[in-house]
């Protein structure tokens, strides 16, 4: 699917969305217990890569951390924007990001890259892995399952991934796995897939030889 295609499917449900799943109080108690405990480990600004309404941004942006979020959909910028005024939201691609190299201590992807085809996977991740510091932490957030295997999800077709095959894709961009997890959704949840989470650090450059 195009950017500007899965841009108009969450535009076309950002209302729905938002109410739904648009505030840090309808997100899973373990899952604000991981990105808490990231953002707590990580120094330096952060980037929400596919922020949406921008619940999560603001979660991680506090007294020692500023941070902004960016989406393909317009309807979600304009929302968090509106609901959170003082942290930078902007309409645009994973794909092609404008932040200089280097810019960010951590990255948080969460549930951000479920829509993208297998084979521009490891593009998106390696422009991820340009805008992050050496040292620097992602985390990414994913449907666990079988690699590849794509599924209806509500919005737009999405994938299921592996922890092993995120690693291996992770690591072709420098970055190292250092800590993972899943578990199986709670009654309650809005989904019933699997959960899967995964942490990153890049590596520093090589010594010039």
């Amino acid at each position: 699917m195009t950017d500007s295609a899965l841009a108009a499917a969450y535009d076309a449900r950002a209302a729905e969305y938002i109410d739904r799943l648009g505030d840090i109080a309808q997100m899973e108690t373990a899952d604000r217990a991981l990105i808490a405990a990231w953002r707590d480990a990580t120094d330096g600004p952060l980037l929400d890569a596919g922020s949406g309404p921008g619940h999560w941004t603001a979660f991680l942006s506090d007294e020692h951390h500023e941070a902004c979020g960016i989406d393909l959909s317009a309807q979600f910028v304009a929302s968090a924007k509106g609901r959170h005024p003082g942290i930078r939201f902007e309409v645009g691609s994973l794909r092609e990001m404008p932040y200089p190299d280097d810019a960010f201590g951590g990255v948080l992807a969460w549930y951000s890259l479920i829509h993208t085809a297998p084979d521009d996977l490891p593009e998106m991740i390696d422009e991820l892995a340009r805008v992050l510091r050496p040292g620097g932490s992602i985390l990414i957030g994913y449907f666990d399952g079988s690699s590849r295997v794509p599924f209806a999800h509500a919005v737009a077709p999405a994938y299921f991934w592996s922890a092993e095959e995120l690693t291996r894709m992770l690591a072709g961009a420098g970055l190292d796995a250092v800590g993972s997890e899943r578990r199986e959704r709670a009654p309650r949840e809005p989904s019933t897939r699997a959960h899967g989470a995964i942490i990153a650090t890049r590596r520093p450059p090589s010594p010039a030889t």
